[in-house]
């Protein structure tokens, strides 16, 4: 018998929810299960407002990426990216012209970035929502299913991205919001961690969207009594241990250890180990849901990145909203509400 985990679902809402759980636990141990070849960074689908972007330069590689990247033998690889609408990527960008640099979600091991996926309705429906949003660009980043595309290839490939906005475009970072959701958040701090920490010709962005951030793809946040463990029937995410093979995957030479001290990627670690800080970062608008698992790990990353941005920091909870609702039509009213709250943040 399923219960109703909020009172304000209804019975099929419930329901559901319950079949996605199943189905992202069963894809986060087999991978991707679509009976058709979903689009990857290996090509460029025609006729999709898709690009090119060639590999990072390795003036733009810091000696500790360097480092990072030779223990799974990742490299900087040409990559697709997808403008959206399609037929934006046709007209130049003007200066004062926003544009949404979108990182999809998926766990690192599934999900594109392609305009027909399931995941590309975020950016859609941002730009939907905001007026002052006229474009998004998703970049295709490699998936963590092999082990060279293991940490950190996914941030070399963001990397590429930005760089292929602002150094190839000329698009000014202060006309570009960096939004992801889920894993794309997380990959949104990593980037934005690199772009602070290290003297490039590549400036912060104007502001980040991040919205249900994975931010820690460690074990700390399992094993506390207001973890996760205290939604499992609220959420599609899987219980604590139902995406470690995911984390494995995206883990991959780094190991567990890495997960809990790395600030790269697990910034809301409880590993008293971790040394983080959030100093320089652009204002932040952080979206999460009050019944999803990961909601103890975002709020956690709330108040560190309070203490260093102070009022540049937003944050919104939708109190029923399961992870990552703004996917779903049927995540109602939540969804609504929170693309009403983005499109304020967004015209201020």
């Amino acid at each position: 018998m399923i219960r109703r985990p909020r009172q304000s679902w209804s019975v099929s809402r419930t329901v559901l929810v319950q079949l996605l759980r199943r189905l992202v636990y069963i894809t986060a141990k087999t991978g991707p299960i679509s009976p058709w070849e979903e689009p990857s960074h290996r090509k460029l689908v025609p006729n999709s407002g898709g690009v090119w972007v060639e590999p990072l330069p390795s003036s733009e590689i810091s000696d500790e990426l360097l480092m990072l990247a030779s223990a799974s033998g990742a490299v900087p690889v040409r990559i697709p990216g997808y403008w959206i609408p399609a037929s934006s990527s046709l007209s130049l960008v003007k200066r004062g012209e926003k544009v949404l640099y979108s990182l999809h979600g998926g766990g690192y091991y599934e999900g594109t970035a392609h305009p027909s996926s399931l995941m590309a309705t975020i950016p859609a429906s941002i730009l939907k929502s905001c007026p002052s949003v006229t474009r998004a660009f998703a970049i295709e980043y490699r998936l963590s299913t092999i082990h060279e595309n293991a940490f950190p290839a996914a941030l070399l490939d963001a990397l590429s991205g930005y760089h292929y906005l602002v150094n190839i475009l000329h698009i000014s970072p202060s006309d570009i919001i960096v939004e992801g959701d889920s894993a794309g958040g997380n990959l949104v701090l990593a980037l934005t961690r690199y772009l602070v920490s290290n003297t490039t010709n590549l400036p912060v962005p104007s502001s980040l969207l991040l919205l249900s951030p994975w931010c820690d793809i460690g074990l700390s946040h399992d094993v506390s009594p207001s973890s996760s463990t205290l939604k499992l029937h609220a959420d599609y995410d899987p219980e604590p241990h139902g995406v470690d093979d995911a984390k494995r995957a995206f883990l991959g030479p780094n190991g567990w250890g890495a997960a809990e001290i790395n600030p790269y990627i697990s910034p809301a670690s409880r590993n008293p180990g971790l040394s983080i800080h959030f100093k320089g970062f652009p204002p932040t608008f952080i979206v999460a849901g009050g019944a999803e698992n990961l909601a103890p790990q975002i709020r956690l990353l709330r108040d560190r990145m309070q203490k260093d941005l102070g009022s540049k920091l937003r944050y919104f909870e939708a109190d029923g909203g399961s992870h990552d609702y703004i996917l779903f039509s049927w995540q109602e009213p939540e969804r609504s509400d929170a693309l009403g709250e983005i499109a304020d943040w967004t015209s201020t």
